[in-house]
């Protein structure tokens, strides 16, 4: 699933729970089969998290947590699955894991320069493309030293961590609509899958191979990607 917001896209694998602050216009994108669950914090809890839209891996209690607050009871008005004083108890333990969780680098900054949203456009259509910074900014008539700044300011990565960010997203997506490792790599850009798999792995914390069969084990046992937004 990807949650876009005008800071960025988002990438959320299964089993992470993306963050979504009061104020951030946002839509979501899920690819594959996805099961998604969202859940509200008030402003007192709201305040306690990371005051940006950001991923994080969910640790098993925060998953169990999550599952109990968007059980199909808690729906239901007239019977709920948990008293309002045990529902606010749950949600604090949702925090307190949130605060202690590992916040993983799946955010693919979006540009503001119309000419790194030029060269943004061109990556995302074709991301097997390897030409280089140069090459692009001649095509948009920018020069290498420019468009490294602007990466620099507006995104603060180089454009090769951009370019790699946005392959991986590219990788996640295929891989979730049933693509291998070696057909997900060529697609992408990499030169060969060792490479693939070494960046994959570095970015997301599992191998592509082993990413697809805990996507399938995930199906499975219900563990699903989570929205956690502000209330206010």
């Amino acid at each position: 699933m990807a949650v876009h917001t005008e800071r960025g896209t988002s990438i959320v694998p299964a089993n992470r729970v993306a963050w979504t602050p009061a104020g951030f216009t946002h839509y979501h994108h899920a690819h594959g089969d996805t099961d998604m669950r969202i859940v509200f914090l008030a402003p007192s809890l709201a305040r306690l998290v990371p005051d940006r839209p950001a991923v994080f891996l969910a640790s098993d209690l925060a998953r169990e947590v999550l599952l109990a607050l968007t059980g199909p009871r808690n729906y239901d008005d007239d019977a709920p699955g948990y008293s309002r004083s045990a529902r606010s108890r749950l949600l604090r333990v949702l925090v307190d894991e949130l605060r202690e969780a590992y916040e993983q680098p799946l955010h693919l900054p979006e540009p503001q320069d119309d000419r790194l949203q030029a060269i943004a456009r061109m990556l995302q259509e074709k991301p097997a493309d390897n030409a280089s910074l140069a090459q692009l900014g001649k095509t948009i008539g920018a020069s290498t030293r420019t468009l490294s700044r602007l990466l620099r300011d507006e995104l603060g990565m180089t454009f090769y961590e951009w370019r790699t960010q946005l392959r991986i997203y590219h990788a996640l997506v295929l891989l979730a609509d049933g693509h291998d490792t070696t057909q997900t790599a060529y697609a992408c850009g990499w030169a060969n899958p060792s490479s693939f798999i070494a960046a994959f792995t570095s970015i997301i914390g599992t191998t592509p191979g082993r990413y697809r069969t805990s996507r399938q084990t995930t199906a499975r046992a219900s563990q699903r990607p989570t929205v956690v937004k502000s209330s206010a």
